[in-house]
């Protein structure tokens, strides 16, 4: 797939201590190069707004949008303060999230942590995977919306199913407990980096993933954030598509359950 990599380096310029806490002091060869992965689709009246309020951090964070295949102008916005990755037709999340995990492991990231370019993930919950990484490493941390309930949980529907995809991965992987397997805010280090660099989920990318990783012998673990609601769109899988997606992702786990690692 071509791509189109657009725009300028960072967007800050203070150091990430060698703790996950940004400013703390540490010489910059030894602070761990992080890159925030954002996917867009269509998200150009808040793309602007999030790279603002991750420069406002004061963090060194690396940032690649990734425009999938956006009718907007996504990647114009974009592309004023971040480097971009337009794809030339809409990959869905998978593919997008894939393309910036790619571009991580080329570039040798230590991290990489993807968020969402809708306005739903406060950048400042950044610092706190990070932190989270430094006291328990684990190949995966999850931000996650239900470990404390606070800020927005989604629908009364979602949230149901959420629970049995929950039962489901619990049950059927180790390698850690999760509450949260469809939040899109997550930090890989460099095992699940490479991990998912030669494979990942094109349908429901987000809790597949996790059983993919935990079958292949991956840790997670999770950390309490708090989210907001979107401030465009809406999402692809409200409503009744939402039983269909947790029949469907609940397929998914089993099948990934029984048969080897891709």
């Amino acid at each position: 797939m071509r791509q189109d990599l657009r725009g300028q380096g960072g967007v800050a310029n203070r150091e990430l201590g060698s703790t996950g806490m940004c400013g703390a002091d540490a010489p910059s060869d030894s602070a761990p190069r992080i890159l925030l992965v954002i996917p867009c689709f269509n998200e150009a009246d808040s793309i602007g707004n999030l790279l603002s309020e991750i420069a406002a951090t004061g963090c060194d964070y690396h940032t690649l949008v990734v425009d999938d295949g956006s009718s907007d102008a996504t990647s114009a916005v974009a592309s004023r303060s971040s480097p971009v990755a337009r794809l030339a037709q809409n990959l869905g999340i998978g593919g997008a999230v894939q393309t910036g995990i790619k571009y991580a492991a080329r570039q040798d990231f230590d991290f990489c942590i993807q968020i969402d370019g809708d306005g739903q993930h406060d950048p400042r919950a950044i610092a706190t995977l990070l932190n989270a990484y430094s006291k328990d490493p684990a190949n995966i941390t999850i931000g996650s919306r239900f470990i404390d309930n606070a800020g927005f949980c989604s629908t009364r529907m979602r949230r149901a199913g959420i629970r049995l995809i929950v039962l489901a991965l619990n049950g059927l992987f180790a390698g850690g407990r999760i509450t949260d397997p469809t939040s899109g805010m997550r930090l890989l280090d460099r095992s699940a980096i490479a991990f998912f660099a030669k494979s990942y989920p094109t349908d429901f990318p987000e809790p597949i993933s996790l059983a993919w990783a935990m079958r292949a012998g991956l840790t997670v673990n999770e950390v309490p954030v708090e989210m907001r609601p979107r401030e465009t769109g809406v999402s692809s899988i409200d409503g009744l598509k939402s039983a269909s997606y947790m029949i469907r992702v609940l397929g998914y786990i089993l099948l990934a359950r029984l048969v080897r690692s891709p």
